[in-house]
């Protein structure tokens, strides 16, 4: 069965949303160090910590904190000229950013949610290096809000005001290396309601909510700045975390396929029950491939390593049925098997294969005592990961006897998703004592427009056609277009135009238009609609900009000699390129003028604008037609 196939109202499908907005501020959460991302060249030290699980304020332990813990790992964080020692964990954080809270106020209004009374700081556990503390300070700052979707009103069930956590550069051969330039960046979770029942209305939801966000101009765009988690069950399934959806396009697949897989998953159950199915011991089976010529094995085994085995009475063929689109039972194993430092397994499903012959495969069946109906897993490692590995397969296979599992699972970008840790529980959280609550006042905030109004008002105000008015609106250039038509009363269509095709094609053609500054921009529009430099060198100018930022608009004018001509200079152009192809203009009239007029505008050098040529080359063709 296909996902096409389901009827997600009869499966009782539900799903919610958790949206993670980095925030374009100054300044950190929790410090005064700047929200500039930075190249892990750039980095001028180095430290190293290991991190462990702590108790909660009722001396619980988190089970995904737990498991994350049970890998030990080292992780290397690099530090830069703009790293303090809050981010190093070496001295108590400051009070929560002001231009924060107040972001955070304004995306509360546009969801239509209550702000708390007194904004109190937690500390959520995280034991997988992404913090150097251990933990992730966030805050609830706003509840109880909706969003306006075709199917029907999602509800907002809260928003959280959080740190960004440490981006991961590379793994090492001891753990994992962290950059400490995204560390702190105020961060907004917000969490909508299960009220979502189909995967066309998570992703237009996840849409609106960016629409949103993006309309206060205060968040950070690009990739990796916006990251959506989606919650997903159905009637008889359990709750699933996909996390880290990087892409909107992603969202209504993922949901599909979580639904396929927990759809197979209670299938499989079925099955099993059918045929009274169970799970046995690990056991040793190294001597059983002592002779093995498969290169994983082989290589296991000369390195003093294992091969550990766990008999699966009654799952015969049903290791190797496909959950989702490449994805089997056995690779729900195997992801298990790897988060506890294994390379992955092999079962009898695919075997003989990867080196094992069909006479080791029986030799395995007869060491563990399987029958036609069971089905062998076995891991081949260091003799301490080779048993954590296939306790691990044991583990996941008494639940697939069960059902679902409730786990959080890493969204792929094939729309598909593998086993990361089990669901955090309330143990994580306990309460941040360094940082003192803030009381936030909402009678200054006021409400953004949206962006879907503001492409109206362009549409409207300044004549753009739909287009390009929503190109403006939902491009991140558009305080500077405001500021150009409203301030400097420069043509709508010019500033548009500029500062999203021209820079749109400048882009793809490789120059660095990330160098240009918004004065570059100002001043070169300023001067293109003053006429003192022709439309056509507009992107001369910008890219001898781009190649020289120290340079003014004025002085790379002056530099590539963009300057405007006069209409005397233009006929004297134009004339010169008749003259040259007078056989073909006195041929073919009027027929030769597209040709001509590249011919023109080239030996002009962009320096007349292409009516003004057009105009004389015209005149000039009819003298001599």
């Amino acid at each position: 069965m296909t996902a096409a196939d389901f009827d997600y109202e009869d499966l009782g499908l539900v799903a919610g949303l958790e949206i993670h907005q980095q925030l374009d501020t100054a300044t950190k959460l929790f410090c005064e160090c700047p929200t500039k991302l930075r190249e892990p060249e750039e980095s001028d030290r180095r430290f190293t910590r290991y991190l462990h699980p702590t108790k909660s304020e009722l001396g619980e332990i988190d089970e995904a904190a737990l498991e994350e813990s049970m890998v030990d790992r080292e992780f290397e964080y690099l530090a830069y000229d703009t790293t303090c020692l809050v981010e190093e964990d070496d001295e108590p954080p400051h009070r929560v950013d002001r231009e924060a809270m107040e972001t955070a106020m304004e995306i509360g209004q546009l969801m239509d949610m209550s702000v708390v009374d007194q904004v109190n700081v937690m500390r959520k556990i995280v034991v997988d290096g992404s913090n150097t503390t251990g933990f992730q300070r966030s805050m609830l700052v706003a509840n109880d809000g909706a969003i306006e979707t075709s199917d029907g009103q999602v509800g907002i069930e809260d928003m959280l005001l959080e740190e960004e956590s440490c981006q991961r550069v590379e793994e090492t051969d001891d753990g994992v290396r962290f950059s400490l330039d995204r560390l702190g960046i105020p961060l907004v979770e917000i969490g909508t309601k299960p009220d979502i029942r189909s995967p066309e209305q998570a992703r237009e939801a996840a849409e609106r909510i960016g629409m949103l966000l993006r309309s206060t101009g205060k968040v950070k765009r690009g990739l990796g700045t916006i990251r959506q988690d989606v919650n997903v069950s159905i009637a008889e399934g359990a709750r699933i975390e996909l996390k880290g959806v990087q892409s909107l396009d992603d969202i209504d697949d993922l949901v599909r396929n979580e639904v396929r897989r927990q759809v197979e998953l209670l299938d499989i159950v079925d099955e099993l029950d059918e045929r009274d199915a169970s799970v046995g011991d690990p056991q040793d089976v190294t001597d059983t491939f002592e002779d093995t010529d498969s290169g994983v094995i082989r290589g296991a085994l000369d390195s003093g390593g294992h091969v550990q085995a766990v008999l699966l009475s009654g799952f015969d063929g049903l290791v190797g049925r496909e959950l989702q689109p490449d994805r089997r039972l056995g690779t729900e194993f195997s992801d298990h098997a790897k988060r506890h430092g294994a390379g992955g397994i092999f079962h009898t499903d695919e075997l003989p294969a990867y080196g094992v012959t069909e006479a080791e495969v029986e030799a395995l069946r007869a060491a563990v005592g399987a029958g036609p109906d069971d089905a062998v897993a076995i891991v081949a490692d260091d003799p301490e990961t080779a048993d954590l590995a296939i306790d691990a397969v044991a583990e996941r296979a008494e639940t697939a006897l069960e059902g679902v599992p409730e786990e959080t699972r890493d969204a792929l970008e094939d729309g598909t998703s593998r086993y990361l840790r089990p669901l955090p529980g309330a143990a994580r959280m306990y309460p941040e004592t360094d940082v003192p609550p803030v009381e936030p006042d909402v009678t200054d905030v006021e409400t953004p427009e949206l962006l879907t109004e503001k492409v109206e008002r362009y549409e409207e105000e300044f004549g753009l056609d739909s287009g390009l008015a929503e190109q403006v609106a939902y491009g991140q250039q558009w305080p500077l277009f405001e500021s150009l038509v409203g301030q400097d009363a420069v043509d709508a269509t010019l500033a548009a135009g500029t500062l999203e095709s021209t820079l749109t094609e400048l882009r793809r053609d490789g120059i660095p238009v990330e160098a240009l500054t918004d004065g570059h921009l100002r001043e070169t529009i300023l001067l293109v609609d003053s006429g003192e430099v022709p439309q056509e060198g507009i992107e001369d100018l910008l890219s001898a900009l781009a190649e020289n930022p120290d340079l003014s608009a004025e002085e790379a004018v002056e530099q590539e000699d963009l300057g405007g001509v006069d209409e005397s200079e233009v006929r004297e152009a134009v004339e010169e390129v008749v003259e040259r192809n007078a056989e073909q203009v006195e041929t073919e009239g009027m027929g030769a003028f597209s040709g001509l007029m590249g011919e023109c505008m080239g030996a002009l050098r962009g320096k007349a604008d292409g009516d003004t040529v057009s105009s004389v080359l015209r005149e000039e063709i009819q003298k001599r037609a």
